[in-house]
């Protein structure tokens, strides 16, 4: 495109030319100047109307502001009632553990004092934690309906959820911690309960019937009356003898009344004896474990035949074993270990 300008008849023509890109970037050229100019002004004018609240401009500038902090709020609300479910759900599972608490805590023998002696936290009593209660019904301790935040009146802001939120996540996260450190105690009283049943001498060391009882009785080499301290096994010789309980090898060796003997220690003044055994299976010092073979059953010391006398003394006194073997459901046989 060509431009002709002429000032006179007589003086030569001026000739402008013009291609698409030159129309284009001079176009560009005064629009984004005007564009930065009117955005300004826009600005400053809008700027100053609402600050000096003009009628027309300040009623529209706080209706945009009223519409937005409306969407805001209104988007966080949202997403305040989907925590605020969590939060309950986290509860109600907080609230059943802590009923299955009590109830394991039962079973394993522990005491009220004792379950109750680890204070349960409560929740910090605030303005913030009322407004969760009335707005979503999570601040009850004792639980209770959920109310969707959706349903809440427009005079509990979104800051006094936001705030009664994070202090009932605070107050949950202490009493799962709580909760933590009760079953922690209930495992100690089951892990004392178990130790306590390995290391009671209950398991029968000989499988097979009762020959000779606790008490007294008459002397097999001098008929007279005399206090039988264990219990007697018949049985075959090489019949498996196994550890009515766990314990430590005391001692393991001849003995000129009891033959090839073994004792187990098995604490607190608990020990066992296993009397006239044929072979011997373990020496001083090992650990041996319930059910564990530890001797043959033979005929040596002072014996009239082959079987097994079983001792349980407790601090150095003879006690009848029967009361022991009985502790476990009675002639329970034992698993020999092999």
């Amino acid at each position: 495109m060509q431009i002709l300008i002429t000032t006179s008849a007589l003086s030569r023509p001026k000739v402008f030319q013009f291609t698409p890109w030159s129309l284009v970037l001079t176009g560009l050229a005064l629009i984004i100047p005007l564009m930065i100019l009117s955005l300004i002004v826009y600005h400053a004018v809008v700027l100053k109307a609402a600050h000096e609240r003009w009628p027309i401009i300040s009623e529209a500038v706080r209706f945009v502001e009223r519409q937005e902090l409306a969407q805001r709020d209104r988007f966080m609300r949202e997403n305040l009632d989907a925590m605020a479910e969590k939060v309950g759900e986290m509860q109600a599972r907080l609230l059943r553990l802590e009923a299955v608490s009590e109830r394991v805590a039962g079973m394993a023998g522990m005491k009220a004092e004792e379950f109750k002696a680890i204070e349960a936290p409560t929740p910090a009593a605030s303005g913030a934690s009322g407004a969760l209660g009335s707005a979503s019904g999570v601040a009850a301790a004792a639980g209770g309906p959920l109310v969707s935040l959706k349903d809440t009146g427009p005079a509990t802001t979104s800051a006094d959820i936001l705030a009664a939120l994070n202090g009932q996540v605070e107050h949950l996260h202490a009493l799962g911690e709580r909760h933590a450190d009760v079953l922690t105690l209930i495992e100690s009283h089951l892990f004392e309960k178990r130790l306590d049943a390995l290391l009671m001498p209950s398991t029968q060391p000989v499988d097979g019937p009762i020959g000779s009882g606790f008490g007294f009785r008459s002397d097999p080499f001098t008929g007279r009356p005399a206090l039988h301290t264990g219990l007697d096994f018949p049985a075959d010789p090489g019949t498996p003898i196994v550890a009515a309980a766990g314990g430590v090898v005391l001692s393991a060796g001849p003995h000129p009344q009891y033959g090839l003997l073994v004792e187990l220690d098995h604490g607190n003044g608990l020990v066992t004896r296993y009397a006239h055994t044929l072979r011997m299976l373990v020496k001083q010092g090992d650990l041996v474990k319930r059910g564990q073979r530890i001797a043959e059953v033979g005929n040596t010391g002072r014996s009239t035949g082959p079987h097994l006398h079983f001792e349980v003394l407790v601090d150095g006194v003879q006690q009848n074993p029967t009361r022991f073997l009985q502790a476990a459901g009675g002639n329970n046989a034992a698993k020999v270990s092999r």
